[in-house]
């Protein structure tokens, strides 16, 4: 993950002050992410090279409306370690030390499952996915989400509605400075992302689940 450094902050945000109000507010944070991702090689001291570098996100966003900006910060540039997940794995029915979990995860699984990392927007195998069926922990194999509550929110990774009932824990996540809430695996603990509640989605229950299709194992329900 390219670090964030006040230099390519401020660059980025200078890209969104070249595009329009309409434009600016699809383009969102997760624009500004994966600008910052391509800038450290390119030259952004040109209007012309800044448009051509960030055209991709642009064009996504325009295609995806992001209703709150705000929303999609947090998701960005956080991770902890799998020693300070607050919610213990002891509470959970599957328990696995690390050297158990990395015995079964890859490394990518490992920081977001057990160290609550987050991938990068766009990048994951179910953002946009759309076959009928269920989704499942990629640590546990426990039943999690059906695609009947799978939605496109535009934010570049995977959004549902609701969780099966019983297979998520929500807890209060101050790490970055505000409170969200944070969503894990109610069997494993495994970290998935986080809810948002009232961006103005036209859903059943008004809520985001955010989860990194990394801490997901789709089952179709079609064969």
């Amino acid at each position: 993950m390219t670090p964030v450094t006040s230099r390519s902050l401020s660059t980025a945000m200078k890209t969104l002050r070249l595009v329009s109000p309409r434009c600016r507010s699809g383009f969102g944070i997760a624009g500004v992410y994966s600008f910052i991702s391509r800038s450290s090689s390119h030259s952004c001291s040109s209007r012309s090279s800044v448009t051509s570098v960030s055209a991709l996100p642009l064009i996504r966003s325009l295609e995806r409306p992001i209703p709150l900006i705000r929303s999609y910060a947090p998701c960005l540039f956080f991770t902890t370690t799998s020693s300070q997940m607050s919610q213990g794995d002891s509470s959970y029915p599957v328990k696995k030390s690390d050297d158990e979990w990395q015995a079964i995860l890859t490394p990518q699984q490992f920081r977001v499952l057990r160290g609550k990392g987050t991938e990068r927007p766009y990048t994951g195998e179910y953002e946009d996915h759309h076959a009928n069926g269920v989704y499942h922990c990629a640590g546990c194999d426990a039943p999690l989400y059906k695609s009947s509550t799978k939605f496109d929110s535009g934010c570049g990774w995977p959004a549902f509605f609701d969780a099966i009932p019983g297979a998520i824990k929500r807890f209060e996540d101050r790490s970055v400075g505000m409170v969200r809430t944070e969503m894990v695996c109610a069997t494993c603990g495994g970290h998935l992302g986080h809810i948002f509640k009232g961006e103005g989605f036209k859903t059943p229950t008004d809520e985001r689940h955010c989860v990194n299709s990394i801490s997901l194992k789709f089952k179709d329900t079609d064969n």
